[in-house]
């Protein structure tokens, strides 16, 4: 088949290129790893973006999971348009602030209080900091494959051994700062024993994705987080849930509902602000109130609790709270999907495995389960690169990397399945 117009798009990038490093403002977006060019979006309505050449795709990426209603759904356009008349930045509370918190306690559990920020890396350095302070202690635990955000501590990597301390994982990043990072294999209850023996009443911190989501769609095994859990207990350590894409997507509580887990502290992001740019972290009063100003550990931000953000917010956790059957649906069409694709897979005879939980989808051209980093590096990076663009071609937007989920949004329906089923079998058979 012939290929989409991406005229305007490509004049747009070559122009970008010479404003921004890579002519993108987030590194994912400029295509590198799929060998193409990004296109360059005019605008989105519900499940569809259209882009600067005229075409439209079904969008499965819905802004990295923040769009769980969808593109420009008109409650929460509605309400940042009312706010914006008001005025955009305050830099002074305001009551949607208090609007949002109570919603955010009302619905996920084991939370008192709520910081809001701008960005899930902010909630990261906010929880990781706080956890410090909290217990007195300076090493964090975190897993390979996870990513909280762009922080220095954040991006070490694991070495040649889970035990191995962390190096930086970015030029720039000091070994000081990494070094008191430990780095271990995601379902792996093993080694973050092995990693709490070797440096007891050291840990302050043990953080996860409890559903890994950056590392392609990686599900914890029974009894994982559980696990977890115990652990952190046994040692004197907080477990941190990052639920900056797993809040408000999993159920109205995320993964602490979902998997019956508590988490001492939760970083919460993306839905959270309606594709407006929030995050917080969030938990008990007894840690949350360490906070200045009732307590000594220090954050801030001009535009945390922006006007327009707490808007959006609002607007979507009450849409989500209105919506009773929103769940049930979008875990529904997520399975679905799945399903659909790999059963193209095994028509064309190309090796897929694929899951679903909540609205998250994900698959790898793969033989065996993926279960952790390794198993999502050994997949065929190639083949994703291929059928990335053929899908494309087809009308379909899936993400840029084999390293991403998939995210169903309120408005896709069947047919948007069928049709990215559809355009799979052409890509896989062709």
């Amino acid at each position: 088949m012939a290929e989409l117009n991406h005229d305007r798009s490509r004049q747009l990038f070559d122009e970008a290129s010479e404003l921004m490093p890579g002519g993108v403002s987030s590194p994912v977006r400029a295509f590198i790893s799929v060998g193409d060019h990004p296109f360059f979006v005019a605008g989105g309505q519900g499940p569809f973006i259209t882009d600067v050449d005229g075409n439209e795709y079904i969008d499965w990426v819905q802004s990295w999971g923040a769009l769980l209603l969808g593109h420009a759904h008109p409650a929460v356009v509605d309400a940042v348009t009312r706010a914006a008349a008001r005025g955009t930045s305050f830099g002074t509370p305001a009551e949607l602030e208090v609007e949002l918190a109570r919603l955010v306690i009302e619905m996920v559990p084991n939370v008192d209080r709520v910081r809001f920020v701008s960005s899930g890396t902010e909630a990261g350095m906010t929880a990781l900091r706080l956890a410090r302070a909290a217990t007195g202690r300076d090493k964090i635990v975190k897993f390979a494959g996870c990513y909280h955000g762009h922080s220095d501590a954040l991006l070490a990597q694991a070495g040649s051994g889970v035990l191995t301390l962390g190096i930086p994982g970015s030029p720039g990043v000091t070994e000081g700062t990494a070094q008191d990072t430990i780095v271990v294999p995601y379902n792996d209850l093993v080694a973050v024993k092995a990693a709490l023996d070797a440096w007891p009443d050291q840990v302050a911190a043990i953080v996860v994705e409890p559903v890994a989501a950056n590392m392609g769609l990686v599900v914890p095994h029974d009894g994982y987080l559980e696990g977890l859990r115990s652990l952190a207990d046994e040692f004197g350590a907080l477990l941190v849930f990052d639920e900056v894409i797993t809040g408000f997507r999993l159920g109205p509580g995320g993964a602490q509902e979902r998997f019956g887990v508590r988490a001492d502290l939760v970083m919460l992001g993306k839905i959270l602000g309606g594709g407006l740019p929030v995050a917080a972290v969030a938990g008990p009063a007894e840690l949350m109130d360490q906070l200045a100003p009732v307590g000594s550990v220090y954050q801030a931000g001009t535009l945390s609790g922006n006007p327009l953000a707490m808007a959006a917010g609002v607007a979507s956790l009450r849409a989500i709270k209105e919506d009773a059957t929103l769940y049930h649906r979008i875990q529904e069409r997520a399975r679905s999907l799945v399903r659909g694709l790999v059963d193209v897979a095994d028509i064309a005879e190309v090796p897929m495995v694929a899951t679903a939980i909540g609205g998250l989808a994900g698959f790898f051209f793969a033989e065996d389960e993926v279960v952790d980093l390794d198993g999502a590096n050994a997949s065929d990076a190639d083949m994703y690169a291929h059928f990335f663009r053929g899908m494309l071609d087809r009308g379909i937007y899936l993400p840029p990397s084999r390293y991403e989920a998939l995210f169903v949004s309120a408005t896709h329906e069947e047919e948007h399945v069928e049709r990215t089923v559809k355009a799979a079998h052409d890509v896989l058979t062709a």
